[in-house]
């Protein structure tokens, strides 16, 4: 799915850990994901969660699509901080996930909060 996967590998996002249910991924904020405040846009750790997300939720081989996501930012992150996002099942059914995600700067301090509900399609993944 990653090699699939545009969007992350322009982030940066690389791949530390994954399998059915949890995925970890790490990646560096660059000067042009800062905002007008010289703070990483919010979107930046959103954007890492919801891969992370994809990733576990994905990797039972149905595919799986986000329907209801959130987030909460607990601290400014700032240009050169390394960002990990580790994805954790809470609950899974034939037809619903639920996943949290926590991501931590190089410091292991937390600067986000993010659940997300996945639809399982029922589709196997081709490979």
């Amino acid at each position: 799915m990653y090699l699939n996967d545009p969007f992350s590998i322009w982030m940066g996002m690389e791949r530390l850990d994954e399998g059915p249910g949890h995925c970890t991924l790490r990646m560096t904020v660059r000067n042009e994901m800062l905002n007008g405040f010289a703070i990483a846009h919010g979107g930046i750790t959103y954007s890492l969660a919801d891969s992370a997300l994809a990733f576990a939720s994905n990797a039972h081989g149905i595919e799986a699509v986000s329907i209801e996501t959130s987030i909460s930012h607990t601290r400014a992150v700032k240009e050169g901080d390394i960002l990990t996002a580790n994805a954790t099942e809470k609950n899974l059914t034939s037809k619903i996930g639920i996943y949290e995600v926590v991501v931590n700067d190089q410091d292991s301090r937390t600067v986000a909060l993010f659940k997300g509900t996945v639809f399982r399609t029922g589709k196997a993944w081709e490979v």
